[in-house]
């Protein structure tokens, strides 16, 4: 089968830095972060000594969705779809029924509606189980997020919602671009989304030791920092159009990056630990580097998965080494979680964005808040001021847990 090219046409995204591309990529780009103290309830009384999380701030729906049909939506649905509004604008398309046919929707999601569920537990327990909310289970189900956009835009292909945790916006990007590549649709809206800050979140990732107890938001999310003491909780959603790229350019429309490689594979070790040295991770860099008729030596920069937790950030760093060799030395990392915290499910498809970005605007984000070094993190992170030079492709990779691991390559287009 011939593989068709694969354009990248629009992105949204609404993430702590910012509530749009045009909004959030000046603070990724100069490392501006958007950890603060928790707003939605008091991290104090949850009593785990988490306080900090990089949620979405002065969000209005109004901007881009109708509020009262958003009322029945939960909010990583409602993040959902404001960032594809953005992305579907952004594209251009104007889609006739036949075209509609052939453009689908893969928008993961890793929780679902768990603040609604919290909600709705407590509103059963306190005032009676019959005054639970008729919306519940359509709020809170992981693929809303993917059914609600195809119904608001009308793409009746394949619609469906990858729940790999942290992994899934990759790989929901991934599988999107090559539905797109094999023939089976010309279209397709991707991504991830996530909004689980809540109490019970933050208690379970706390008392599994895996989030950061810090109280200087600028010393909470540090990845390969060798203070760095665990993740740091975010929120918001990451969504890109993929269309064909001769369908595309007939249309004229405004090509910002191609889609190039894509791998996925499991660890197959431990539920939430990575497999030591990193292998899996290795193995999936290789794929997609195979996927895309690479060499490592052509990929100029990663955006890591880069969690700021000891045991992501050292295994991720001796995966590049395996996969790069020499040439890991002059690739440049970053993790661009130090700005935006980890959004799970949603992290993929806002990091996806940030790699379109890095190509569009030839400029690399850094690590931010880098201070101390890891002499087991031993690669160019960037530190802490973005990089202005050539970038040709980029490699996003995303790690969760079960041990799924998805990595894309983008690549620059003239």
């Amino acid at each position: 089968m011939m593989k068709r090219r694969v354009a990248v046409v629009g992105i949204g995204t609404v993430n702590p830095a910012g509530n749009s591309v045009e909004e959030s990529w000046p603070n990724i780009r100069d490392g501006v972060t958007g950890i603060d103290r928790i707003t939605k309830f008091d991290p104090d009384e949850v009593g785990v000594g988490v306080t900090l999380a990089g949620e979405v701030k002065d969000f209005d729906l109004t901007k881009r969705l109708d509020k009262r049909e958003a009322r029945h939506e939960a909010r990583f649905t409602q993040f959902a779809l404001y960032a594809a509004a953005e992305a579907i604008e952004m594209s251009g398309l104007a889609l006739s029924e036949e075209e509609q046919n052939r453009a689908g929707v893969i928008v993961s999601c890793g929780i679902g509606g768990l603040d609604v569920i919290e909600e709705q537990h407590m509103r059963g327990v306190e005032r009676g189980y019959d005054k639970v909310n008729p919306f519940f289970i359509p709020m809170t189900i992981s693929n809303m997020a993917a059914a609600r956009i195809a119904i608001n835009h009308n793409l009746k292909g394949m619609c469906s919602c990858p729940v790999t945790a942290c992994a899934g916006g990759t790989n929901a990007i991934g599988d999107a671009f090559h539905r797109v590549r094999d023939g089976y649709e010309d279209i397709m809206v991707c991504g991830g989304t996530e909004a689980s800050i809540t109490k019970l979140a933050i208690a379970g990732f706390s008392n599994m030791k895996a989030l950061c107890q810090a109280t200087d938001k600028n010393r909470a999310s540090i990845p390969f920092d060798n203070e760095r003491s665990g993740f740091v909780m975010g929120e918001g959603a990451g969504i890109l159009v993929l269309e064909e790229m001769e369908h595309a350019k007939a249309r004229g429309a405004k090509i910002l990056a191609e889609i190039v490689g894509y791998g996925s594979n499991c660890d197959a070790y431990h539920i939430t630990s990575p497999a030591p040295g990193g292998e899996g991770g290795a193995a999936c860099m290789s794929l997609a580097i195979q996927d895309a008729n690479l060499t490592p030596e052509k990929i100029s920069y990663i955006n890591a998965h880069g969690t700021s937790t000891h045991l992501n950030d050292s295994g991720e760093t001796k995966a590049i080494h395996q996969v790069f060799g020499e040439h890991s030395g002059s690739v440049m990392v970053s993790s661009t979680k130090g700005v935006t915290g980890h959004l799970l499910g949603g992290a993929g498809g806002v990091e996806a964005v940030i790699s379109v970005k890095t190509l569009m605007e030839q400029t690399v984000p850094p690590t931010a808040n880098y201070k101390v070094p890891d002499p087991e993190c031993d690669l160019d992170y960037v530190p802490n001021e973005p990089r202005k030079t050539e970038v040709n492709y980029v490699l996003s990779n995303s790690l969760g847990f079960g041990g799924h691991n998805a990595s894309i390559i983008f690549g620059k287009v003239d």
